[in-house]
């Protein structure tokens, strides 16, 4: 069980990892395709929205509110659909996951009958629903708890890595992932810009492809591992059956011994 459960573990990081390239490649998509929306990065969003109201030159300030607010919506969403689930993947974990990939997948198609154009009600709804699933990830990436790996923020990630680096005096703990973490955040926005221009809801159904195959993979994982911890309750309980049966088989076989032992000695009597 020890070393499925280091599987497990190594699974889920891949898995995360997966997510936080998918951000890369949604972020890129609305800050080049929705007029500088972020819709995972509400760091970015927030700055946006600071500098638009302070009257900055062409800066957007709808859809910044917009993306934020859904992300809000979903990640509150997120929390009470998984809120008294297990630490770790859960059923819940694959429906949060399934949902964020089904509406980017089902996005990603939709663009291809209605272009949304910029602040357009269609763009905000785009942006909205964006917001809304990128949410839901990362409050079931939250729960699923890989360190160093929230999926949408690598800021802190960044601060991991430099202030408990080996340079800085610390251990270097980590510091693959975190390396990783913000390389595949980095990978994503090139792939989603890339992808924007081949046409805008590419880069979104590549997006809710890879999140639904990793919304899979975890039900997949989940499901193997019931039958592991179901095969060794059954092999624990087999154990404790043949621990207790066996004073009472001794205490029998000294019984009969000592049946045998009387016969012979009234055969010898008698004899």
């Amino acid at each position: 069980m020890k070393k499925f459960r280091r599987n497990q573990a190594r699974m889920h990081l891949v898995m995360m990892l997966t997510l936080t390239f998918t951000t890369g490649i949604i972020d890129a998509v609305g800050y080049l395709g929705l007029d500088r929306v972020f819709t995972a990065n509400m760091t970015g969003n927030v700055v946006i929205l600071g500098m638009a109201i302070a009257q900055a030159d062409g800066l957007p300030i709808v859809g910044p509110i917009v993306a934020l607010a859904a992300f809000l919506l979903g990640a509150a969403i997120g929390g009470r659909v998984l809120r008294g689930g297990r630490l770790g993947w859960s059923g819940r974990s694959t429906i949060s996951f399934g949902v964020t990939g089904g509406v980017l997948l089902g996005l990603g198609i939709s663009t291809f009958f209605v272009v949304p154009e910029e602040n357009t009600p269609w763009a905000f709804t785009i942006t909205g629903l964006l917001g809304a699933a990128m949410g839901l990830q990362a409050a079931a990436a939250r729960k699923i708890a890989v360190a160093d790996v929230t999926t949408v923020v690598v800021t802190s990630t960044i601060v991991g890595l430099a202030s408990e680096s080996k340079l800085a005096g610390g251990t270097g703990k980590n510091f693959p992932r975190r390396v990783l973490a913000v390389a595949l955040i980095l990978a994503g926005a090139g792939v989603g810009a890339l992808l924007l221009q081949v046409h805008i809801g590419v880069g979104m159904g590549v997006a809710g492809g890879l999140t639904l195959l990793v919304a899979l993979t975890g039900h997949l994982l989940r499901e193997r591992r019931k039958e592991v911890e179901a095969r060794e309750a059954q092999a624990a309980a087999a154990s404790a059956a043949t621990v207790s049966a066996t004073p009472t088989a001794s205490a029998e076989s000294a019984a009969q011994e000592a049946r045998s032992a009387a016969d012979g000695a009234n055969g010898d009597a008698r004899g």
